[in-house]
């Protein structure tokens, strides 16, 4: 076999081992996808569901006692002259799903230059190894860091992580926190989210957000009465803290699924240009094959005539 040939064959053979591989690899990451998915789904029911009684409740106790006590209703209430501002990333551990990291990280360098922060004034909190190493090698200041988060987290496992942020805000690391990740809209799109989440502001819960027409609607329009004991502010304090963790929680789980869906997403992509290079290189060593036995056959009759 010419050498040509022989180097076509191998391609076509390699490419092949590597359609295999990102074939399988899709498929883990639509099984991880199809995992996250109902338990993404059922907590955002429970984070809505905080967030309205949260709501309700500020609206009637109109934040007026708590805001003369030192409890946790006041602290994540509190504003205050900002000095550093914190930015919890949220990317992956690892790549190969895609532009998931670059569009965070993109968007988390926007938020910067809008807001005119600098990186004296600014402190990172990462999620994920691709972002500490972005914001590390441009001399950023990385006050917190995490990696190896499971495919499908559990509060229990990324709690450290919430009770950190919450930690660093009430000792004031930072004076206001933002948050960056990849949304998950559907196995096709996502979209990356930055708003800022400390201090809680009682616009942000009463606001009709898109965030929560995106995830779960609630239909009936009827407002709760609450009775309370001991305290109304005592409550609130126990819920606010409750609703900081879970929206922090929420966040993870939502760009976990991102993640997954990107990674099913870039893996599709690259098994399908798989398929589109053999296709190109199996018409190449059928050209090349049939040139071959074509320039065969003429030398040979060639041969045949110049005997006769």
């Amino acid at each position: 076999m010419p050498a040509s040939l022989a180097a076509v064959k191998h391609k076509i053979e390699s490419t092949k081992s590597t359609r295999q591989i990102t074939s399988a690899m899709q498929m883990v990451s639509t099984a991880k996808l199809n995992q996250i998915q109902h338990h993404t789904q059922s907590y955002e029911v429970y984070a809505e569901k905080v967030k309205k009684m949260l709501s309700d409740l500020v609206k009637s106790h109109n934040a007026s006692a708590a805001s003369t006590s030192h409890d946790a209703y006041a602290a994540l209430f509190e504003k205050r002259p900002v000095k550093k501002t914190g930015i919890l990333v949220i990317t992956s551990d690892r790549g190969l799903v895609g532009s998931y990291n670059n569009n965070i990280i993109k968007q988390t360098l926007q938020l910067m230059k809008d807001k005119n922060l600098t990186a004296e004034s600014t402190v990172f909190l990462t999620v994920g190894k691709t972002g500490t190493e972005f914001f590390k090698k441009r001399g950023m200041n990385v006050v917190y860091e995490y990696s190896g988060i499971s495919d499908v987290p559990t509060f229990r496992e990324v709690h450290q992580i919430v009770k950190t942020a919450v930690q660093m805000y009430d000792d004031a690391v930072f004076d206001e926190m933002y948050l960056a990740y990849s949304h998950y809209v559907n196995r096709i799109t996502s979209r990356v989210r930055v708003h800022d989440v400390l201090p809680i502001t009682a616009e942000s819960l009463m606001e009709d957000e898109e965030k929560s027409a995106e995830s779960v609607q609630d239909e009936s329009p009827i407002t709760a009465e609450y009775e309370f004991e001991p305290s109304d502010t005592e409550i609130i304090a126990g819920l606010v803290s409750q609703y900081a963790e879970s929206l922090l929680y929420g966040a993870i789980l939502d760009a976990k699924t991102s993640e997954h869906s990107s990674s099913a997403n870039a893996m599709r992509s690259a098994t399908d240009n798989a398929d589109d290079i053999i296709s190109s290189l199996e018409l190449q060593y059928n050209r090349a094959r049939q040139a071959a036995i074509t320039t065969e056959i003429t030398e040979i009759t060639g041969g045949m005539t110049a005997q006769e």
